[in-house]
């Protein structure tokens, strides 16, 4: 039991600790690319929002975007198992 304590802790820091470390590293992507040719084509644009919050870096942003992809992709197949599921026992009645 310790031990399973002791590795779920590790799993959980291992999960928030690159939240607070910035190391500096540049990671860029489509938004970055897509803001760069709205500067060059319109210098005057102003967004309309600014970010709730804002990564360290570009990696725990690229995290958290797959993050999000896995839950929605969990929640889906949950409910097509769910379905799946009530539909084999009710079958077999």
């Amino acid at each position: 039991m310790k031990k399973t304590l002791i590795l779920i802790f590790l799993v959980i820091a291992l999960a928030i600790l690159p939240f607070f470390i910035n190391h500096g590293g540049e990671y860029g992507g489509s938004d970055d690319q897509a803001e760069g040719v709205i500067a060059q084509m319109a210098p005057s644009y102003k967004p309309w929002f600014e970010p709730l919050y804002e990564p360290a870096s570009g990696e725990i942003e690229s995290l958290l975007f797959t993050l999000q992809g896995s839950f929605g992709a969990a929640v889906i197949f949950y409910i097509l198992g769910y379905y799946r599921g009530r539909r084999t026992v009710h079958a077999g009645d």
